[in-house]
């Protein structure tokens, strides 16, 4: 058996819980009998808990007794980015960091690795709106804003939320398969088992504002609505009302990205919507979405992503 354990926090957000802890029982059910997950849940002083919804979530055990774990993860709360980590759960991450075979985070517990001093020249992620404030804080550590979830050794973080499904399905494939990992997909009704290099973040969503008034908002509203147009930093500035200079820069304090970067995340985030939706050709699905050329397109993927556009839709296109 394979023991996991997620550390809890009061306000401690509960799906980043009882996703991942659903996803193991369910795997329990499509693997042989002692060769699927135990799982626990662990607290300062193995007290119950008040999520940030006002559940009440229950201990198996205490931080302070230690242990030996397979998986050891920490869960993410709202608040625990602006709040001080407790020094039990600091305490803790370092022990089973350093005994662990995999450890890591969910959603903004990667906040409290930081705290621990566990990111450092190691590549993460987090919850989308949270990546910027998490590179400032933590400036050794490399920050993947766009993706769902990253492993990097033995570290294992996930994005926002329902990310943490997402990434115990990753780990279930690891050890049982992926045939496994599908079947327990199916069983939670998960539409779509993401991967860790699809994307999180969506500019559609930065651009949505009731406040047309902000420059900001105005250009990220313009470059959704016309990504076939001109979008260079000269017309977006125009569109803005702001000198090149300043747009740029006022753009990127605003956005965590540059012109150029939000431009093609928004691109991208077109493109992969029509990959996944419909069976349109890749030359019109990069004409519809503003690339030079469907090869231009290609090569954007592949950056972004590692893998090409017909490579994406066969892995996330639903039928």
């Amino acid at each position: 058996m394979r023991h996991v354990v997620i550390a809890i926090f009061p306000g401690v957000q509960a799906l980043d819980v009882s996703g991942p802890l659903d996803v193991f029982s369910e795997a329990n059910l499509f693997v042989p009998d002692g060769v699927g997950y135990s799982t626990q849940v662990a607290s300062r002083g193995g007290l119950a808990v008040r999520a940030s919804n006002g559940q009440q979530l229950l201990a198996d055990l205490a931080l302070e007794d230690g242990g030996e774990f397979d998986v050891a993860l920490v869960a993410g709360g709202p608040a625990l980015p602006q709040q001080t980590v407790d020094p039990s759960l600091v305490t803790w991450l370092r022990d089973v960091a350093s005994r662990s075979p995999r450890f890591g985070s969910i959603c903004t517990g990667t906040f409290a690795l930081g705290s621990a001093g566990l990111l450092d020249g190691r590549t993460v992620t987090t919850h989308w709106q949270w990546s910027g404030l998490l590179a400032r804080r933590f400036p050794d550590a490399r920050v993947e804003a766009d993706r769902i979830h990253c492993r990097d050794g033995a570290l294992i973080t996930s994005a926002g939320v329902t990310a943490g499904i997402d990434l115990a399905l990753a780990l279930v494939a690891e050890d049982h398969g992926a045939e496994v990992a599908r079947a327990v997909a199916k069983r939670l009704v998960v539409f779509v088992q993401r991967q860790g290099g699809q994307s999180q973040f969506s500019p559609f969503l930065a651009a949505t504002s009731d406040d047309a008034a902000d420059p900001m908002h105005r250009a990220q509203s313009h470059v959704v609505a016309n990504l076939r147009g001109d979008l260079s930093v000269t017309a977006l500035a125009l569109v803005a009302g702001m000198s090149e200079r300043t747009f740029a820069r006022r753009f990127l304090e605003w956005a965590q990205a540059t012109p150029h970067e939000f431009v093609e995340r928004a691109r991208v985030d077109a493109a992969r919507h029509l990959l996944e939706s419909t069976g349109a050709p890749l030359k019109s699905i990069a004409w519809d979405c503003g690339f030079a050329s469907a090869d231009r397109m290609r090569l954007v993927f592949a950056r972004r992503f590692g893998v090409l556009p017909t490579d994406y839709r066969r892995r996330f296109r639903s039928e």
